[in-house]
């Protein structure tokens, strides 16, 4: 678990780097490396976890990397919570983060929040 670990101290540093003022980070630019760095972070623990966890494939794998989708499905089967988790961090992560750009400070600390439980959870085997 030393990736995913490294990949939440790198993107909580770019936070640093994007400046608060009246509940908002400054710099969306930071906000997106940030969320981008904390997001990889929770994918490099997932594959670590259905690593661990091997399941059948509902359907034969096609070629090429992961989608949302297979991580949604292979976490469906396996562990509700975590799934649970994996949506939040993709949603504030993922989708608002870094390809909408919102910079409200609440919601990408939440975001963080989650990428947090889900790497520690994974590390003490608590998912």
């Amino acid at each position: 678990m030393k990736e995913p670990k490294r990949y939440m101290l790198n993107a909580k540093d770019l936070l640093k780097k994007a400046g608060r003022e009246d509940g908002h980070y400054k710099d969306s630019k930071y906000v997106r490396m940030a969320c981008a760095a904390a997001y990889s972070g929770v994918l490099l623990a997932l594959d670590e976890y259905l690593h661990d966890h091997p399941i059948e494939p509902a359907t034969k794998k096609k070629r090429g990397r992961k989608s949302v989708k297979d991580y949604q499905d292979a976490l469906a089967r396996l562990n509700k919570k975590l799934l649970d988790k994996f949506r939040g961090a993709y949603n504030v992560l993922h989708l608002d983060g870094y390809y909408d750009g919102i910079v409200e400070r609440k919601i990408i600390d939440a975001g963080f929040a989650v990428a947090d439980e889900i790497i520690s959870g994974i590390e003490k085997h608590t998912f």
